[in-house]
């Protein structure tokens, strides 16, 4: 029943908003419903314009960033490096001040997640990065002039790759690597995480060698 949910749905390019077909994360999104009602609390859509040739896939809203603001990476500190970024090579314009209202517009670019919902400590099971690829590989079908995808983290990038029904062993994720996709190129970089960055797994100038190496590719 939840599969045959799950591909009707999918004809939309992005699940209700009440969207039930992940129980832990419907039981999550009423507790923080009560918790904070002035919050977004919902599936986050992507963010830009499906006429975008980048498309940047992230694991899942955070709980007090996409999740409380409603759009993708932000209100808290991966948005601060990822719309710095994009503003310094071009795939954005305005001035990003962490709030969804803020004015911010993306350039031939466009930000969605493997996941829709906020998770749990950040973490997404299996089952229900499954379960969401539906709504991912729709923005994919979605976006007819994507020539590049960064994925942020391995989750990303092995969601990626399924929504394209890629064998995964034939595509090893790692920072900087890139992959040809029939028609376009995935990227790979560690997650902008604060905890990434903190512990030096990923510092600003690797996560701009990839921007940078993107920019390039598309001209």
């Amino acid at each position: 029943m939840r599969a045959a949910s799950a591909a009707a749905l999918a004809a939309a390019e992005e699940p209700p908003h009440d969207c039930s077909l992940c129980p832990r994360l419907v039981d999550y999104r009423t507790e923080n419903r009560k918790a904070h009602a002035g919050w977004f609390n919902a599936p986050v859509p992507s963010f830009g314009l499906n006429d975008a040739r980048l498309l940047i896939v992230g694991l899942a809203p955070g709980v007090g960033g996409a999740n409380r603001t409603g759009r993708p990476f932000t209100g808290d500190y991966a948005g601060d490096l990822l719309y710095g970024t994009l503003l310094k090579f071009g795939f954005a314009k305005g001035k990003y001040e962490a709030r969804s209202d803020d004015g911010l517009e993306l350039v031939d670019c466009r930000i969605t997640n493997a996941v829709r919902c906020v998770p749990p400590e950040n973490k997404p099971t299996p089952e229900e990065a499954k379960t969401c690829r539906v709504f991912l590989k729709a923005t994919f079908e979605n976006m007819p002039h994507l020539k590049a995808v960064v994925a942020l983290g391995r989750i990303a990038h092995d969601a990626t790759l399924r929504a394209f029904d890629q064998k995964l062993n034939r595509f090893t994720f790692g920072h900087g690597a890139r992959h040809t996709l029939s028609h376009l190129t995935l990227f790979d970089s560690f997650h902008c995480s604060r905890y990434n960055t903190n512990t030096g797994k990923l510092t600003t100038e690797m996560f701009e060698a990839v921007f940078a190496a993107v920019k390039a590719t598309l001209g």
